[in-house]
């Protein structure tokens, strides 16, 4: 009997060299190990891991302001930081997750020179899953694929879409800046604005932000030429523009939760109407529904219900850099559309349709299927 159970120890111990030799261990751990590095960046962009297998995720944060890590479903990175902007004041208390079935996994706040692990089992679906700290302003920037596969497979780096544009050429985006530094010329005083982001972006691109003069819902967009607008999706309408720079996020990105983002440069226009469209009796009362965007040649496109007809505007620089180009798309429409503008809002209107009266412009449905309207800021007209 003694000698039996020798020789079953034996057989499990032989059966066991095997295994790890074969590299078949049932009980294998993958450790990832994540940091921050300067820019609003993870210092791992990707990794892969096997369906089902274990992993220990390692987060270390080495950076001077505190950051989340969240792991997310297949395409639903934007859907969460969004979700998680909207958690307003209540963000902190909740480590800025939101209660969404789209989050996989997450390990709360980690503040500098803290470290936090957490263990899970990849899914069995194979697929991209991101990563993605969610704190005010980081998550449009920083953010990580995980590339779940059999067979270890990740595209090229300059040809994966998964992850932030400009660590597709660097992997290492040490101190990229979004804007040069610039000067300003005011009254014959020269003042030096500083680099505003610490990521390299290209325009266009927008920011979900917390802005003076919209609802917290604000999308703050950047445009070639160094033109930029606050789109409030919560009153589904053009806020105001401004040329020179764009915005100051920082206090923002230190996780400050009841910041404002500061808007660098100079308006030019600033919305001082009910609404700038009417449908139908343009005296009467508006009723708005945003329904979101979608991205045109990286212009987001803005979609709501007007009385609920659907509305379409593309917002794009005009070909001399002086303003804004606003293009409508109204396909369903079957009334007079209007649209409206008042005398002191900083630009002048050319349109592609219609017929001006009193700074009205009056559309007939066939006209309003779709249309554009110019706007220029006028000479010494900043507000």
């Amino acid at each position: 009997m003694r000698t039996l159970k020798k020789s079953i120890v034996f057989f499990l111990f032989f059966l066991s060299i095997k295994q790890i030799l074969a590299g078949e261990t049932i009980d294998s751990v993958k450790t990832v190990k994540i940091d921050v590095q300067v820019g609003l960046q993870f210092d791992l962009v990707r990794f892969h891991v096997k369906p089902g297998e274990k992993v220990k995720l390692i987060f270390s944060n080495s950076d001077d302001m505190s950051h989340n890590l969240l792991i997310t479903k297949p395409e639903s990175r934007l859907e969460i930081v969004n979700e998680a902007l909207q958690l307003g004041e209540k963000g902190p208390s909740m480590d800025y997750i939101p209660k969404s079935a789209s989050v996989l996994w997450s390990i709360p706040v980690v503040n500098p020179n803290q470290t936090q692990t957490l263990n899970f089992i990849a899914p069995q679906q194979p697929g991209v899953y991101p990563y993605v700290c969610t704190l005010p302003g980081h998550g449009f920037i920083m953010f990580g694929a995980m590339y779940v596969n059999p067979d270890g497979k990740i595209p090229e780096l300059k040809n994966d879409l998964n992850i932030p544009e400009s660590r597709r050429l660097d992997n290492n985006p040490a101190l990229s800046i979004q804007h040069n530094e610039h000067k300003v010329n005011e009254a014959n005083k020269t003042t030096t604005v500083k680099p505003l982001h610490p990521y390299k972006l290209v325009s266009p691109y927008l920011y979900r932000v917390f802005i003076e003069g919209a609802s917290p819902a604000a999308i703050a967009v950047s445009l070639p030429g160094n033109l930029s607008y606050c789109w409030d999706a919560s009153a589904c309408k053009l806020r105001f523009a401004w040329s020179g720079g764009f915005l100051d996020n920082s206090e923002l990105w230190k996780g400050k939760g009841d910041v404002l983002a500061k808007v660098v440069g100079a308006l030019f226009f600033r919305d001082k109407t009910e609404f700038p469209l009417s449908i139908g009796n343009h005296d009467g009362i508006q009723v708005v529904d945003y329904k979101g965007y979608s991205l045109i040649n990286r212009y987001p496109e803005f979609h709501y219900t007007l009385n609920g007809i659907d509305v379409y505007e593309l917002i794009m620089p005009n070909n001399d850099g002086t303003g804004l180009i606003r293009k409508f798309r109204i396909p369903d429409g079957t009334k007079t559309v209007w649209f409206n503008t008042n005398a002191t809002d900083g630009v002048s209107y050319i349109s592609s349709v219609g017929k001006w009266k009193n700074g009205k412009l009056k559309l007939i449905s066939k006209q309003a299927l779709d249309f554009s309207i110019t706007m220029s800021r006028k000479e010494g007209g900043l507000l």
